[in-house]
């Protein structure tokens, strides 16, 4: 019987045989196989939204929208431009060329090793395997054993759609995992938290592979006193509690001008009680903390001395209503980390440039949100700050365009995907100069003075 190392060590063996033979090079076999993809969301569609609920209780809204409708769009997005992705791109090339053509070829990496999470377990599998198989790569894929039911369902898609030396599925936790970070791969793509990311990039550095990073961090939401406040209430409560909170992107913190702190705190209770209703607590339209271990570290944080709306919750189902908390202050313990859960702490400040000051003085987060009419003020605190990436008068979904790079920055992340960027992101770009051999300047071999006058004279 074979051990675990020497398992993964012969899936890798028949990945990059697989890909050697040049079977992924062909248009038509990546534009097939995105295809593929396309029809096991439609075939499948029943089963998705089921094994979503028995992971993470998501409500059917939310699949459709955070998950298989994201999955649609980059779809979408890579079949229509798969050809011209593919394309040798004609680039310049300087006097000192002269006769020569120079381009660049975008040459499939080989074999990609994708770390999905368990948050968004369909959408996280799926997204950067659509950018890896576009780019003409084969995949092996560890889901998160956090949803085992989305794990069992993309390891059994896998294995009834997909010839195994091209998409695999390999299941198991940490054991599994590291065992699978020993074997060599030429791209390693990981979704979840920075410790972890840490491990990952530690084990990528023995072969020196290229790894790319989706971390998070205390992604802030600002509201300024010209913000629209009622439409600010509602993007903030929504961003937020999607998920119960369990979000990469999610606002992990909100900045308010304290002007306007009272009416925005008011909106945001009418907006939580509108979106989510009165049984959250039972499961009904809302998600569910993922397991005990995290359901306690949140509910740790759950002081009644802050709370001023929700913070009641129900161990048995896994659910913590979605709460606000008020008089938080950057020593609080809920500061102290990336909070992944439905509870909201709220800071106020009086002039926004001390607002950006403390964002700046902290570690870079993966996203930013910012509310207010102001157009210079807009450009401000998005050219000021550092983050991933984010939205003005808006949250999330600027994670949901596939034609913007999503990923982040510092201890945030590093590398970027989606749309195009995800096919950059597993292609090397391979640079090309082809020469004339009809004529030749002398001046670009030695030749002492005289060649060194002829090479200036010719630049000048």
């Amino acid at each position: 019987m074979m051990t675990l190392q020497e398992n993964y060590q012969q899936i890798v063996d028949d990945h990059r045989k697989y890909v050697d033979q040049g079977n992924t090079i062909d248009y038509t076999f990546r534009k097939q196989q995105l295809e593929t993809i396309k029809k096991i969301l439609k075939d499948y569609e029943t089963e998705i939204y089921d094994v979503l609920r028995k992971d993470l209780n998501k409500p059917d809204h939310e699949i459709m929208l955070t998950e298989i409708g994201i999955i649609q769009n980059e779809l979408e997005v890579a079949i229509k431009n798969l050809s011209y992705w593919m394309q040798p791109e004609k680039v310049a090339s300087p006097l000192t060329h002269k006769g020569s053509k120079s381009y660049i070829i975008k040459e499939p990496l080989g074999v990609v090793l994708i770390i999905a999470p368990w948050n968004y377990p369909l959408q996280l599998s799926l997204v950067p395997i659509i950018g890896a198989i576009a780019a003409g790569n084969s995949v092996i894929l560890k889901p998160s054993e956090h949803a085992p039911h989305t794990s069992d369902f993309l390891a059994r898609i896998a294995e009834e759609n997909f010839d195994p030396s091209y998409f695999t599925v390999v299941q198991g936790a940490a054991e599994e995992t590291t065992e699978l970070l020993k074997q060599r791969f030429d791209h390693i793509f990981f979704t979840g938290g920075s410790n972890v990311g840490k491990i990952v990039m530690r084990a990528a550095s023995e072969y020196l592979t290229p790894v790319t990073l989706e971390l998070g961090g205390k992604s802030p939401a600002i509201v300024d006193e010209d913000a629209n406040i009622q439409m600010a209430a509602k993007r903030i409560v929504w961003g937020k509690y999607t998920n119960a909170g369990q979000t990469c992107v999610a606002p992990d913190y909100l900045l308010v001008q304290e002007s306007v702190k009272f009416k925005l705190l008011k909106a945001m209770k009418k907006q939580i009680k509108s979106l989510y209703g009165k049984n959250v607590l039972q499961g009904e339209n809302f998600s569910r903390i993922i397991n005990l271990d995290h359901f306690n570290r949140l509910k740790a944080f759950l002081n009644s001395d802050h709370i001023v709306h929700g913070g009641e919750y129900n161990e048995e189902e896994l659910v913590i209503e979605p709460t606000i908390l008020d008089k938080i202050d950057w020593e609080d313990p809920i500061m102290q980390e990336e909070i992944f859960g439905p509870i909201l702490p709220v800071l106020q400040f009086e002039n926004i440039e001390d607002a950006l000051a403390l964002i700046k003085s902290r570690e870079k987060p993966l996203a930013l949100y910012y509310f207010g009419e102001n157009p210079r003020m807009q450009s401000q605190v998005m050219e000021y700050a550092s983050f991933g990436g984010g939205s003005i008068n808006d949250t999330f979904f600027h994670l949901a365009n596939p034609h913007l790079p999503f990923g982040g920055v510092g201890q945030s992340g590093m590398g970027s995907y989606h749309g195009k960027a995800g096919f950059d992101t597993f292609s090397h770009q391979k640079s090309i100069l082809k020469q004339t051999t009809k004529f030749d300047f002398p001046f670009r071999y030695s030749g002492g003075t005289v060649t060194s006058n002829i090479l200036k004279k010719f630049l000048s």
